[in-house]
């Protein structure tokens, strides 16, 4: 099946997907702010560079979006059509490291909380929130 758009428009498309500071990623970090912690952000020096780090209390939280980390039983990953062998290697990849990465921070003694961007959809959005609060 072809791609639905040009050449030049999946290049534009694809250009303004963000790595960091996803709208998920924002909200997380817009409730630990209100609740009083205060974190840093991507740490270089930990495995995987993890979204948020909160140091006081030996936590990171890694704020995964659906398709890319591809979040089983989700209705928002969807393995594309086109050049499917690709995408599934490169989303596999995602996940391999996801699991190296937090496997790392677990042996080095952080706790390593994960959270699916369509888990803070308004919906569910409280329930993940109240979550991630008892998890630290």
């Amino acid at each position: 099946m072809a791609d639905v758009h040009d050449k030049k428009t999946r290049s534009f498309n694809m250009s303004q997907i963000k790595a960091k500071n996803t709208k998920p990623e924002i909200l997380v970090r817009q409730f630990l702010f209100s609740k009083g912690f205060r974190f840093r952000l991507h740490d270089k020096k930990l495995p995987g560079k993890p979204d948020i780090v909160l140091p006081k209390h030996h936590t990171v939280i890694n704020v995964h979006g659906c398709f890319w980390h591809g979040h089983t039983g989700c209705r928002y990953y969807v393995v594309p059509k086109t050049r499917t062998d690709w995408w599934l290697t490169k989303i596999g990849r995602n996940k391999q490291l996801d699991r190296i990465n937090s496997g790392r921070l677990s042996r080095e003694g952080w706790e390593v909380l994960k959270v699916y961007e369509c888990e803070l959809l308004p919906h569910r959005r409280e329930k993940t929130l109240r979550r991630i609060l008892k998890s630290i």
